[in-house]
């Protein structure tokens, strides 16, 4: 059997509250991902959903458990280490877009590669690739800034996927959009991800959008309430 593209396994994560409480952002999480899968994770607003997303891409650590990419576990990599795994394995859609204001549209989406050092020639016709995918190729070169929400959360899509990574995570990708600019986004993503036979787990709010998802994960109080098996 192919290693799971994602695995939790008995994952909590706990923060210290007032004087010696705790809060459990996360209780005994255990599921996996196999690669391929599209995974929606639902749950109302401090259900777990972020702090699953950032655990599963090495932003945060565990308090206790493991997590484990590929077969490979966060928890022996240091900082560096799972940096380096983020950049070349794990691409994330967030909610507000994070995209930087004063740099284009192209370079917005060439980010990871300009941060790693790759040159220019490496990475231009993977970006204009993208961009005609998500019909932006003619904003190439504006300034982000004059991008509706819906043109930037799929400028967003792009750069998350500039580097053919395996593992897509998306928190509330659809969250600051309306309706319709929501279904877009989400059609793009979805298609997107299928086309590059990547593996993504979404966190929503959204029964519907939910219901697109080969998978769905529920969430309370960060409790895994519903583990479906795994497809095989």
């Amino acid at each position: 059997m192919d290693v799971a593209a994602l695995s939790f396994a008995n994952v909590s994560k706990v923060y210290e509250g007032a004087g010696s409480t705790e809060r459990y952002a996360l209780r005994n999480v255990t599921f996996e991902v196999d690669s391929g899968q599209t995974v929606a994770v639902v749950g109302r607003s401090g259900s777990g959903k972020s702090t699953l997303l950032h655990l599963a891409a090495g932003i945060d650590v565990p308090t206790r458990g493991l997590v484990a990419l590929r077969g490979t576990s966060l928890e022996g990599l240091s900082e560096n280490g799972r940096t380096r795994l983020r950049r070349d394995e794990v691409g994330f859609i967030f909610q507000l877009f994070h995209l930087l204001p004063h740099l284009s549209v192209g370079d917005n989406v060439a980010l990871p590669d300009l941060i790693a050092g790759v040159r220019e020639q490496v990475y231009s016709a993977r970006v204009a690739a993208l961009l005609e995918r998500v019909d932006l190729l003619g904003r190439v070169n504006d300034p982000v800034a004059e991008l509706s929400g819906g043109e930037m959360q799929r400028v967003a899509i792009c750069r998350a996927l500039l580097r053919r990574p395996r593992l897509l995570l998306a928190d509330e990708p659809t969250g600051s959009l309306d309706d319709d600019n929501g279904g877009v986004v989400m059609d793009l993503m979805l298609r997107m991800v299928a086309e590059e036979a990547a593996t993504l787990v979404y966190a929503t709010h959204s029964r519907e959008l939910a219901a697109l998802a080969d998978r769905t994960l529920h969430l309370h109080s960060g409790i895994l309430e519903t583990a479906p098996a795994v497809a095989g």
